[in-house]
């Protein structure tokens, strides 16, 4: 158990600044952990193992990407007991992101917005970072972890897929599993990369590229596409067949959404940026559903989106997830929901089938 309960700690981060909390609690985070301090939120990992893609998690409890998006506290979330860790969003280069304030709680949706933008330093840093992480060589299973790239705002559409390779040969010997962004809402025009034509482009680029990067290294590390959740039932369909079409591994979904049906009326409800917690759980968990339904049985699925607690975790899970990621529910819950949802998955599937890769 942590030796500070969130709950004593939760009052106090909540009257900050949204953003402020944020980056103080990476950076206490990237201080002490390695150090006896990380008792302070550590806690034992579940066991409840799965082949995903060819990787072998040690539970089927994730981090989404965004809370760490310069790879900072790899080893200090590797303590809070989640199976595999996904940091970013990197871009080629470093780039401030969008105008402050980009951050906001609603705290009676238990949800957040955010259009951060990419805010990152950029992809020597965190790849520096990465490699200063020491979380392979604790004892047992050692988590898997996924790095997340995008493209810089400033990348023409027209070259998006030049960021993203860039961002793909940078990372590959680095990673476990390579995670795709093209879902944010906060960067400019970057969702029109789902549409049918530009995906095909772009995932045929991507495979092709990874081909190349597996022999060089020679080591396989699975792609996975990351959609959002503001998609119709035919766009998903398109979307699934081009993920057979180019082989790739897995898909992610999702990401934050646009709607506020769900938060209208609430202070800041009307901000700008991408809507995530509650709010999103069952479009994300519709969009999971279609996709298993055009995917069949045996193609990876992340879930994510508003998953608070162990039963929202299965709930992913039975609508045909085969693995879970959280990020807005850690900062409502804390380190606990990690372990909770784990459980809870374990309890209620215990006989889960192994999850072949998607190529």
């Amino acid at each position: 158990m942590p030796l500070i309960p969130y709950g004593l700690a939760r009052p106090f981060l909540f009257r900050m600044d949204p953003e402020a909390a944020h980056e103080m609690a990476v950076a206490l985070l990237a201080r002490w952990q390695g150090t006896p301090l990380q008792w302070a939120w550590g806690g034992p990992r579940v066991n409840d193992p799965v082949t995903l893609a060819g990787l072998r998690l040690p539970n089927r409890v994730g981090l989404a990407a965004g809370l760490d998006k310069n790879a900072q506290c790899i080893d200090a979330l590797a303590g809070m007991g989640f199976g595999f860790v996904e940091v970013g969003t990197v871009t080629p280069l470093a780039q401030p992101g969008n105008p402050r304030p980009r951050l906001f709680r609603l705290p009676a949706a238990q949800a957040l917005i955010n259009r951060m933008g990419f805010n990152n330093e950029g992809l020597v840093a965190f790849l520096a970072n990465v490699q200063r992480a020491r979380f392979r060589q604790a004892s047992g299973a050692p988590m898997c972890l996924g790095l997340n790239i995008g493209k810089n705002a400033a990348t023409p559409m027209e070259r998006a897929t030049d960021d993203y390779l860039a961002g793909l040969s940078g990372v590959y010997p680095h990673a476990d599993y390579v995670a795709v962004n093209i879902s944010s809402p906060n960067t400019k025009n970057l969702r029109e990369l789902q549409a049918e034509d530009a995906l095909h482009a772009l995932l045929a680029a991507l495979k092709a590229r990874q081909g190349e990067l597996a022999d060089q290294h020679g080591r396989y590390v699975p792609v996975f596409l990351k959609i959002a959740p503001d998609l119709d039932e035919a766009q998903v369909q398109a979307i699934a067949t081009a993920l057979r079409q180019h082989g790739m591994d897995g898909v992610i979904a999702t990401n934050t959404t646009l709607a506020r049906d769900a938060v209208q009326g609430m202070p800041h409800a009307e901000e700008a940026g991408g809507l995530s917690g509650a709010p999103v759980r069952e479009a994300s968990n519709r969009v999971v559903r279609q996709l298993r339904a055009a995917l069949g049985p045996g193609f990876p699925i992340i879930g994510a989106g508003g998953i608070l607690s162990g039963a929202d975790a299965v709930a992913k899970i039975e609508a045909g997830a085969d693995a879970v990621q959280i990020y807005t529910g850690l900062i409502y819950k804390g380190p606990a929901l990690v372990a909770e949802a784990a459980r809870a998955i374990r309890k209620a599937a215990p006989a889960a089938p192994a999850t072949s890769s998607g190529s």
